[in-house]
């Protein structure tokens, strides 16, 4: 069996950086198939496992190494989506997906990582915001995978069919039906300088608890989604109604008093917030904006789920 390489360790394989070069690439499609950067790491873990197990005249003999990689890492994916309905049955609370920063603040690695790999770093489009990766995951997991690999990754459906286990025919009626899914929940996204200005405004209005401010902010039909994960205090199901939320948020300030500190942010690419208490980031809030109003708020305490955010 090869033995597991970094890129450069081993310059007598002319394929190992062409093998390695495929890490982002990997790390990309794992994030948005699942919704988690750690598990995307372990996806990409596995997948090279799979590939260094193999003999090197085995090795020789795949055509194109970088469509075997996302072959595997693909169905180790939907594998993975299949048990991860089971295991939300007994998650505390609602799920949300893990958010990133900024690239150029986190690295992926495990903890005690040197420093920031370039391969490691998820590409930060519309195809990563909280919305739609929220919408992403209410779709089955045939679905989710033939719209990523089709409509992201611009695979045509005889490969995703390779994939999938089904007709490109049959690929091609689930990305229909997820693109369905994902018109039906879209909200028009205002100029990003705009929706940077509303979250300011939502963040200064908590600060100092203004009811009435915070409400005018608001979609009068907005929801706000926490994600404790048991390991947390969060309201225990989502909020609804412009007033409701305001008033919860106003009593989230006043209870955490001048422990908190409330900082703007990019969270998935989109203008956010983060709550840090005590010199450590313990919520990250990610908004969708219609018009010029909040219309969905999604807070995210779990600790596991922070773990990019540089909690020190």
């Amino acid at each position: 069996m090869t033995t597991r390489a970094e890129p450069g360790d081993d310059q007598s394989d002319p394929g190992l950086s062409a093998i390695m070069s495929e890490r982002r690439r990997l790390i990309n499609l794992g994030y948005r198939l699942l919704g988690s950067l750690a598990d995307a790491e372990d996806v990409v873990q596995e997948t090279y496992a799979r590939w260094y197990a193999m003999s090197a005249r085995e090795q020789q003999a795949v055509e194109s190494p970088g469509a075997w990689l996302v072959t595997v890492a693909s169905r180790i994916c939907l594998n993975l989506l299949g048990s991860a309905r089971a295991r939300r049955e007994t998650y505390v609370g609602d799920w949300i997906p893990e958010p990133l920063p900024e690239p150029t603040e986190w690295i992926t690695g495990r903890s005690g990582a040197g420093g920031i790999d370039p391969a490691d770093r998820v590409t930060l489009d519309e195809s990563v915001t909280m919305a739609f990766l929220v919408v992403l995951d209410s779709m089955t997991p045939a679905e989710r995978v033939a719209f990523v690999l089709h409509d992201v990754f611009r695979y045509p459906f005889g490969e995703v069919a390779e994939i999938v286990g089904r007709t490109p025919a049959a690929c091609r009626q689930l990305a229909t039906s997820a693109r369905r899914r994902i018109r039906t929940a879209q909200t028009p996204a205002g100029p990003s300088a705009g929706q940077a200005g509303l979250v300011r405004q939502f963040k200064t209005a908590w600060e100092v608890k203004d009811i009435d401010a915070l409400i005018s902010l608001l979609d009068p039909d907005a929801t706000a989604t926490a994600d404790g994960g048991g390991l947390a205090v969060t309201h225990q199901h989502p909020l609804v109604g412009g007033e409701q939320i305001a008033r919860a948020y106003a009593e989230i300030a006043r209870v955490s008093g001048d422990r908190t500190t409330f900082l703007e942010c990019t969270v998935n690419g989109l203008p956010g917030l983060v709550a840090r208490q005590d010199g450590n980031i313990a919520t990250v809030f990610a908004f969708e904006i219609a018009g010029d109003r909040i219309r969905h708020i999604w807070a995210v305490r779990n600790p596991e789920k922070l773990r990019p955010w540089r909690i020190s």
